[in-house]
This record gives structure tokens, sequence and C-alpha cells, in this order.
């Protein structure tokens, strides 16, 4: 299947079980909620930068490079924030660190920093 379909498939949020592939990137196991920002393991952080915030519904679209965790190539997707207070301090165009995980078939943001 193409990239193409891939980045559909992920702005919409779509499990590629959907489609008949096996997707083992639930890591919602062993990974604690709420993990505080500043605690960003670099094995797992991704970089990127905030294109929009939307904090009444608790997501943010992100323009970000390779989320190797989740095998994900480079793209602009919407996440959900794992806890509504990591988007504070956020504002549309600010560069990030960031974590993220599919959780009960979101892609939701564990946390995030400000790169300067």
């Amino acid at each position: 299947m193409s990239i193409r379909f891939f980045a559909l498939a992920a702005a919409l949020n779509l499990s590629p079980a959907v489609f008949g592939q096996s997707s083992n990137t639930d890591h919602s196991t062993h990974h604690p909620a709420g993990a505080a920002s500043s605690a960003l393991a670099s094995q797992t952080a991704s970089e990127g930068e905030v294109r929009r915030i939307d904090k009444a519904q608790g997501k943010v679209t992100l323009r970000h490079g390779r989320i190797e965790n989740l095998d994900m190539p480079p793209m602009t997707m919407v996440f959900t924030a794992s806890d509504p207070a990591l988007l504070e301090k956020l504002n549309p165009g600010d560069k990030v660190r960031f974590s993220a995980e599919k959780r009960n078939g979101v892609f939701t943001v564990t946390g995030i920093e400000l790169v300067n």
C-alpha cells in the first residue's frame, strides 16, 4: 500500500487492523499513563512542530518526523493529549520533542516539551 494510504489512515485515526494488517504498536500496557513531559525517553521521543492546538478537545496537530515506536513516517496529523494540561504552554510554530502511543486505537501524545 502507498504512503498516502497510510497517511490518510493515520489522519483518520484508523487502525491498520481494520484493513487486515497486523498491528503490534499498542504500547499502552507498558507505559504509565500521564508520564511527565520532562521524562521523555530519547529512544521513544520524536521531534515536530506544533501546527494547531484545540484545548477544548484536548488535541494537537503536529508536523513530525518519523515516530519509530509507531513505525510511522513523517507527516502532519492530529494527536489526542493523554492529559490536556500537556497543551497549556504550547503555541502554533513551537518546536517540540514528544512521545506518542496508540491507545485504544487513538494516536495519543503522552509527553511533550519545547525544544530550543
